[in-house]
């Protein structure tokens, strides 16, 4: 069984959803996969878990690290899984590249090369915004492209965390935007 709630966040609504394992999803209003991961069959209740990720939200949107970690459960490839867990270990107010990320998988792997195309799929589809740090991922040449809540959430999240986005910047076209 899934339960969802809601979380009104300085950047718009949230919705969260969990299972007993873990949260399952966490999506912007209205963004890209929005619910994505989301059963049919679902209940709206205040469980613990979702104390427990609203107190994460509350401490992060306060502008500060939260010093504890909410349990996770991953629905995706298992491809997609090993990126999510890469994300997880970016550090906050710090970010990553596709092609880092591409490179951390080739290796685990023992493959020469992976495509940051690839691994830039993976990303976007994490169903898990913020608690998994998609925002934390930019393209090669700084550019802020690629986040499914849209490219203003991604900057305001990295701004919030206090990141060095000095060399960042937005592209005028693009598929990712």
């Amino acid at each position: 069984m899934q339960y969802i709630s809601y979380y009104a966040s300085p950047l718009g609504d949230l919705l969260l959803a969990a299972d007993s394992i873990g949260l399952t999803g966490l999506w912007f209003a209205g963004q890209k996969y929005y619910a994505r991961s989301l059963d049919a069959e679902r209940e709206e209740k205040e469980i613990p878990l979702f104390e427990m990720a609203k107190g994460w939200l509350d401490i992060y949107f306060s502008g500060r690290k939260p010093d504890f970690t909410v349990p996770l459960h991953f629905f995706g490839t298992a491809f997609q899984r090993e990126v999510w867990e890469i994300l997880c270990t970016i550090p906050y107010g710090q970010t990553a590249t596709y092609g880092e990320i591409a490179k951390q998988i080739a290796i685990k792997r023992g493959f020469s090369h992976m495509s940051a195309q690839a691994a830039g799929g993976a990303v976007g589809r994490n169903g898990i915004s913020i608690l998994v740090p998609c925002h934390r991922v930019v393209g090669t040449d700084g550019s802020l492209t690629g986040y499914a809540g849209g490219i203003a959430k991604k900057a305001a999240l990295l701004a919030l965390e206090k990141a060095d986005t000095h060399a960042l910047f937005v592209p005028k076209k693009g598929t990712a935007l």
